[in-house]
């Protein structure tokens, strides 16, 4: 049983104390005000704000074209029906990579246009810079190594990440990197179960895992993925608890046949 269950509201300080008590961190996505005010109703851990919005909202075959504004419209929503988890939003690609001064300002704009409680960010080293001078303003930042789905170009697949020796470990000095810079916690995606296993338990700050094994801190899915909204991806990570496809599609078709034939809307439901 969680000590943390009759906490009102998530911090980033109840994360770290839920991983130096071996108790998992649950995280799930959520991109408007209806979805996320059922998952806070459950207590979860941690609402992120993904850039995965691109893909499960508005239909791009990656993250790279959600904006920041759009983001913010996403977040501003998720917020406003939150009352105790946290909320991480993800810095939308191009408002951090290469440029402090202009990732400090993106992420400002989240935090009072939005109010979350975080940021989140993808890389390691080569993001080093932007993590301090957020981390300046008194922003939490979330780290996220492995599949970093911003560099899809990069990497050329959405395959496994640091499978080979040098790749892995450019992950673990990446992951020291964010915790001595300052993240309060680390996603990490897509990689082998030992390493997440390895790095989660070196590590200081907790891990989130999305296809990296049990042996991370906690897990996150997409709340499209895992309640069968979206059918078109299938990764072996993912677990459906739920195909909201199959009964949003008969629903909707009850619907139509009772207007056709006249039986919705019928006396009582009338003024």
């Amino acid at each position: 049983m969680s000590v943390y269950k009759d906490v009102k509201k998530i911090t980033t300080h109840v994360l770290q104390g839920m991983k130096l008590r071996g108790e998992k961190i649950a995280m799930l996505t959520a991109y408007d005000y209806s979805t996320a005010k059922i998952i806070d109703s459950t207590k979860i851990d941690v609402i992120l704000v993904g850039d995965s919005a691109s893909n499960v909202m508005a239909g791009h075959s990656s993250t790279l074209p959600i904006t920041l504004d759009e983001m913010i419209l996403y977040a501003s929503s998720v917020v406003r029906a939150v009352e105790r988890a946290l909320v991480v939003v993800d810095m939308p690609f191009g408002t951090y990579q290469g440029n402090s001064i202009k990732a400090l300002d993106a992420a400002i704009r989240i935090m009072k246009e939005t109010g979350a409680s975080a940021v989140k960010l993808e890389g390691g080293l080569e993001i080093k810079d932007s993590v301090k001078r957020i981390l300046s303003a008194g922003i939490p930042v979330m780290g996220h190594l492995g599949l970093t789905p911003q560099s899809i170009h990069k990497f050329g697949t959405y395959a496994l990440r640091a499978k080979d020796d040098d790749e892995a470990k450019k992950l673990i000095e990446d992951a020291y990197i964010l915790e001595e810079t300052g993240c309060f916690g680390i996603i990490l995606e897509k990689i082998p179960a030992k390493l997440a296993k390895q790095v989660s338990q070196n590590l200081k700050i907790p891990t989130i895992g999305i296809g990296a094994g049990a042996g991370t801190d906690g897990q996150v899915l997409v709340i499209n993925d895992m309640l069968g909204i979206t059918q078109e991806f299938s990764p072996r990570f993912l677990r459906r608890y739920h195909n909201l496809t199959v009964e949003i599609t008969k629903a909707v078709k009850n619907y139509i046949k009772d207007v056709k034939t006249l039986d919705f809307p019928n006396g009582k439901e009338q003024y």
